[in-house]
């Protein structure tokens, strides 16, 4: 009982997770700033005086901004196909999930691979979009809600796809509809397709194996 207990010791992510991380993270920012600069000159347009020099600044603001994030989604469309494993993974993930490349990129690099967790669950819980439970003690006993905890790019990045996902991707698509038929709000909907789609994923990269929308099939006629 009294043994001592050492942690594994720590180990570097792979080389190409590390890249991908310091080409997405800096776009999602940029993602991020660029719309503040186009409601700027936006409210430039409705207003009774406007100076040319605060015009001109704020247009010299947002050309860089468009400027980088095409840099780095060019350099993460050239430094995924290079890993072997990675481009394989990567055109799993775009076939079976339906996102795009850089989406596709982006949960590769913030998951390290869908090997931050052992379940998907785990990486569920990783991105904030499992329910926790709302309870105190014995006398608090709520239902559970997903917050806004969890990986935030990560998070971003799995809404971002869902929304596309439910419009275009049918076995998403009908899921989506279902729970909003059964009269489930629609964000609640969207956060349940959202783990749907992460559960896709994770298991079409730890297969190795795209995903077939038949698979369940002859199971649930035999049931």
């Amino acid at each position: 009982m009294a043994a001592p207990r050492h942690s594994a010791r720590w180990t570097p992510p792979p080389a190409l997770d590390t890249a991908l991380q310091h080409r997405v993270a800096p776009r999602d920012t940029l993602i991020g700033v660029r719309p503040q600069g186009c409601t700027h000159q936006h409210a430039l347009e409705h207003v009774p005086v406007v100076i040319p020099a605060v015009r001109a600044r704020m247009e010299e603001l947002s050309a860089p901004c468009d400027a980088h994030s095409a840099a780095s989604e060019q350099e993460i469309t050239q430094v995924l196909p290079h890993d072997a494993g990675g481009a394989a993974n990567a055109a799993l993930v775009l076939r079976s999930a339906g996102v795009g490349l850089l989406t596709a990129a982006g949960l590769r690099g913030t998951t390290l691979n869908f090997t931050i967790g052992a379940t998907p669950e785990a990486v569920t819980a990783y991105a904030g979009r499992a329910p926790v439970p709302t309870e105190s003690g014995t006398s608090v006993r709520g239902r559970g809600a997903s917050g806004h905890g969890g990986h935030k790019r990560l998070r971003t990045a799995l809404s971002r796809a869902t929304v596309s996902a439910t419009r275009y991707k049918p076995p998403i698509t009908a899921f989506d509809e279902r729970l909003r038929a059964a009269g489930k709000p629609t964000t609640v909907a969207r956060c349940a397709a959202a783990r749907t789609l992460l559960h896709l994923a994770w298991a079409v990269v730890q297969t190795g194996r795209a995903f077939d929308p038949r698979y369940a099939q002859p199971r649930q006629e035999a049931a």
